[in-house]
């Protein structure tokens, strides 16, 4: 698979591609972010990332418009859909991810699914919280977490 690295606010972060969509936005610490492919910083889809990355980073991208190909079970390709509708700068709990996936009692299950999530930031699991609305678990870290909500709330009107 085609890949290059992409320089954010929060970090180096690798973004690997197929021929039909994005496949992976890893952070450097993240062990399944060894590629397996050739570097091809002019490949379109990550051309297009790294363009809507800068947007983003920038304050004037609320959402990516890239074709996305992540791998993934049925259950957890549903789980990173309920993602991508929470509106940026907004969060919610894994409780009600699980709601909207029509189960509230498989909140767990949700959080194990957005721990597989191959798309950080552009499949936004940094925008789900614990019940108490604390931060947990998140591939970047949490000060990468926080940042991220930090500046979409800072840019969000």
């Amino acid at each position: 698979m085609p890949y290059t690295t992409y320089q954010s606010p929060v970090g180096e972060l690798t973004l690997v591609a197929s021929d039909i969509g994005l496949q992976a936005v890893w952070w450097p610490d993240d062990v399944r972010a060894l590629p397996t492919g050739a570097r091809d910083d002019d490949h379109p889809i990550l051309v297009q990332t790294a363009r809507e990355l800068h947007e983003y980073f920038a304050g004037d991208r609320r959402e990516f418009t890239m074709a996305l190909d992540p791998a993934g079970t049925v259950f957890q390709q549903s789980a990173w859909k309920v993602l991508q509708e929470i509106p940026y700068g907004q969060t919610i709990t894994y409780g009600e991810q699980a709601r909207r996936l029509g189960d509230p009692a498989k909140a767990r299950a949700v959080g194990a699914a957005n721990g597989r999530n191959p798309l950080s930031i552009v499949v936004p699991c940094h925008r789900v919280v614990g019940a108490s609305g604390a931060l947990t678990g998140f591939a970047g870290g949490m000060d990468a977490k926080r940042w991220l909500l930090d500046f979409e709330r800072a840019h969000g009107s």
